[in-house]
């Protein structure tokens, strides 16, 4: 935009002053005819010279800025390529690490209970369809993300005893709104990964609101640090949203966390 602005303020300034000193020898041309004196040497051959170099500017000017915009479309097309291309890394990066963490509740189920880990597959085999061919879109209703996200928290639930409390309150919303896929799952995951001890009782909980321009998605679960000698989880998962968010949403989102009352709580909030 500054290119095109000085670029066309200097046609215009070149365009004044050419008007200006044709004037200015006009004007000497008029008065010497009125002292009855010839018109100066050289004189029309200065205003011919002037006149022909006019379109000249001009041309110049047209082919410059053709450039620019040609260089200019170039260097944006690259720069959604390179975002397009950033995030389907992101989203490669996503669906093994949910898969990985899927396959691990159910070994942890084969030995305790054989009936519910088969049933669990069953239900995995459900959640990977939505994963590998419903979510190969910009967006998705978010109806089908509301279902994809209760049948995960239904098929985790299979694996705890009654002493974790696991809740969630999620809305019906029409199939016009859409959101981009697997964004909220990361902090269901997340919340069953860190957020429940080997053996005592906790509680989980998830919550969906949805105003006129918003909508606000909230999990909370017991804040459990990990000790130094725990590998288990990479720290992919916020991260990746946060990296996506920036992509997808970079002005229309936030997303908040924080410890309070031994409570770790998430707060994903998205312009629809």
């Amino acid at each position: 935009m500054p290119f095109i602005l000085i670029n066309s303020g200097l046609i215009a300034f070149f365009v004044f002053t050419n008007h200006e000193l044709k004037g200015f020898l006009m004007d000497q041309l008029i008065l010497n005819r009125s002292n009855d004196k010839g018109p100066p040497k050289n004189l029309f051959l200065y205003v011919d010279m002037i006149a022909s170099m006019v379109p000249i500017v001009f041309s110049v000017a047209l082919k410059t800025t053709e450039r620019w915009f040609k260089s200019e479309n170039e260097r944006k097309e690259a720069q959604t390529i390179k975002l397009q291309a950033e995030i389907q890394h992101l989203k490669y990066q996503l669906q093994p690490h949910f898969f990985f963490n899927s396959l691990n509740n159910i070994y942890a189920l084969v030995d305790s209970s054989p009936a519910t880990a088969k049933k669990t597959i069953h239900s995995l085999g459900k959640l990977m369809r939505y994963l590998l061919y419903d979510t190969d879109t910009e967006k998705v209703a978010l109806q089908k993300e509301i279902d994809f996200m209760t049948q995960y928290i239904e098929l985790m639930k299979l694996r705890f005893s009654d002493k974790i409390t696991i809740s969630y309150s999620f809305p019906t919303v029409p199939q016009h709104i859409k959101v981009v896929p697997l964004l909220f799952i990361t902090l269901a995951e997340n919340a069953f990964k860190h957020g429940i001890p080997a053996s005592s009782e906790a509680s989980l909980s998830f919550k969906m609101e949805i105003t006129d321009t918003f909508l606000a998605f909230t999990a909370k679960n017991q804040n459990l640090p990990k000790s130094d000698s725990d590998k288990s989880g990479s720290g992919i998962g916020l991260e990746n949203l946060r990296k996506r968010l920036q992509l997808l949403y970079p002005d229309s989102h936030s997303f908040v966390y924080q410890v309070k009352d031994e409570t770790f709580t998430a707060v994903l909030t998205l312009e629809i």
